[in-house]
């Protein structure tokens, strides 16, 4: 098995539910298809520097997880016909850095 990050943008007009619930089915994708879901990082809304179909912000969910093809192919049929996500990205890595959230939400 191989370790994968995949990014998810969601459209900015889904409400709290409807995120957690994307967070929810991909968890479950990934679990269900031989895959282990490592870390769920939530990058909450960010505004997006060239607009993607008119929005101007999205959603950021980020999964880090071990899988295999199988998994993979799962996730990406499962992006291209969900009409809240409008992009996706997926890596693939040797190592996964876990301790590092890049986006992470700072309290004070």
């Amino acid at each position: 098995m191989a370790f994968y990050e995949n990014t998810i943008v969601a459209r900015q007009d889904l409400s709290d539910k409807e995120v957690k619930d994307l967070k929810d089915k991909y968890n479950e994708i990934i679990n269900n298809s031989s895959g282990k879901v490592i870390k769920i990082e939530d990058w909450g809304l960010i505004g997006l520097a060239k607009r993607i179909y008119n929005y101007k912000k999205a959603f950021f969910i980020h999964f880090k997880f071990e899988g295999n093809k199988k998994t993979l192919n799962d996730i990406e049929k499962k992006i291209k016909v969900d009409s809240s996500i409008i992009r996706h990205l997926t890596v693939k890595y040797k190592k996964l850095d876990t301790n590092n959230e890049f986006f992470s939400k700072k309290t004070k």
